[in-house]
């Protein structure tokens, strides 16, 4: 990938490098100054492009959480290509059967056999307000070319493009 110059153009990295990874870990604040992390499908993101939707039951100790402490970090990874994103942001547990059939997907009869219309389903809604991504080469190519470049010039190779990304002003 070209590095990103503008906010902009990092924001619409981000959200390129996210949006085909289909899993996510979500961290939550847990009880007391515990962490939890717990992988979740990725439903989609608002047209806003800073609204990021996942299923959940509701009642459950995520949503627990999420209401006790909105502040969450969600982390995505794609080894394949070596591009890795993390997600800060604020989370709100949605109950909306509109927005449920909006991001419904047929394999979330795994979970929700009634449906999109289950009385059982929350959302997750997390506004990005920030986040950090790793757009690094193929780790073999890296790792090769990280030798030749160590054993020559005694430096380490440029791990690839790292940034931080505001979401908000």
């Amino acid at each position: 990938m070209a590095e990103a110059k503008t906010e902009h153009e990092q924001r619409e990295k981000v959200r390129e490098m996210i949006k085909d990874v289909k899993t996510a870990v979500l961290v939550t604040h847990g009880d007391g100054d515990k962490l939890r992390g717990r992988p979740m499908v990725a439903a989609g993101l608002d047209p806003d492009g800073k609204t990021l939707w996942f299923f959940s039951g509701n009642g459950t100790e995520k949503t627990e959480e999420i209401n006790r402490n909105n502040r969450v970090l969600l982390s995505y990874s794609d080894p394949s290509s070596q591009n890795y994103v993390s997600v800060s942001g604020t989370a709100r547990v949605v109950r909306d059967v509109a927005k449920q059939k909006e991001y419904w997907q047929e394999s979330m009869k795994t979970w929700f056999p009634q449906g999109a219309e289950d009385p059982h389903i929350a959302l997750i809604a997390v506004e990005m307000t920030g986040a950090e991504y790793w757009d690094s080469p193929s780790s073999t190519l890296l790792h090769a070319f990280g030798y030749v470049k160590a054993t020559v010039t005694g430096q380490p190779p440029k791990g690839g493009e790292n940034e931080r990304v505001k979401f908000t002003a």
